[in-house]
């Protein structure tokens, strides 16, 4: 099982949720459909609409893709893991689901009208490129919003998985240096960073 190095500790992790591989692989995408339930509550922060272009960032086993597909929108995703692209295929059909990193999503400058990543950005190997990368696939005028683990009233496993403060910080800090303006959005089950380009 390939290793994933987060930028928060420099820790190298190969754990099936960090890149999802096999049958193993697969049942921890099942695992995060299911303990990523939320993830519609971001849907009026990512305001997407018929016709919009909305790239997301380590789309999974597919749920969020799916939600975003059902705004009408125009959905691609990357994600590494060949596996989840399969899962993610028969969750949301209609979706442009292509391997790809944070990092090097292998899409063209000012794309998108939306980027969004839930639950991804702690297991990113660097913070900075990645931050970079997304700033230049986001049109003008569009959003980018980075969503982890946490919020006002998160389950026992968000709380488990928080983000400390200072880690958390360094994610605005990394928004702010290339996007116009950071908000910070504390939703149920997730802390959000909604970047305006």
């Amino acid at each position: 099982m390939p290793t994933t190095t987060s930028w928060i500790d420099g820790r190298s992790y190969d754990s099936p949720f960090t890149h999802p591989v096999g049958w193993v692989g697969r049942m921890a995408g099942r695992f995060m459909l299911w303990t990523n339930r939320h993830q519609k509550e971001i849907l009026p922060l990512v305001a997407a609409g018929p016709g919009q272009r909305v790239l997301e960032i380590g789309y999974g086993a597919g749920g969020l893709a799916r939600l975003l597909c059902a705004t009408g929108a125009r959905v691609c995703g990357v994600d590494p893991s060949p596996d989840m692209r399969l899962l993610a295929a028969r969750r949301a059909p209609a979706a442009d689901l292509r391997l790809g990193t944070a990092s090097d999503t292998g899409f063209p400058d000012r794309a998108f009208d939306r980027v969004v990543s839930v639950n991804t950005v702690a297991i990113w190997p660097e913070l900075a490129p990645a931050v970079r990368e997304l700033h230049r696939v986001t049109r003008p005028g569009g959003r980018t919003l980075i969503a982890w683990h946490g919020g006002s009233a998160p389950s026992r496993v968000a709380r488990g998985l928080r983000m400390s403060d200072a880690s958390l910080e360094r994610v605005r800090a990394a928004l702010g240096d290339v996007f116009d303006r950071v908000d910070r959005e504390e939703l149920s089950g997730l802390t959000v960073f909604v970047a305006h380009r």
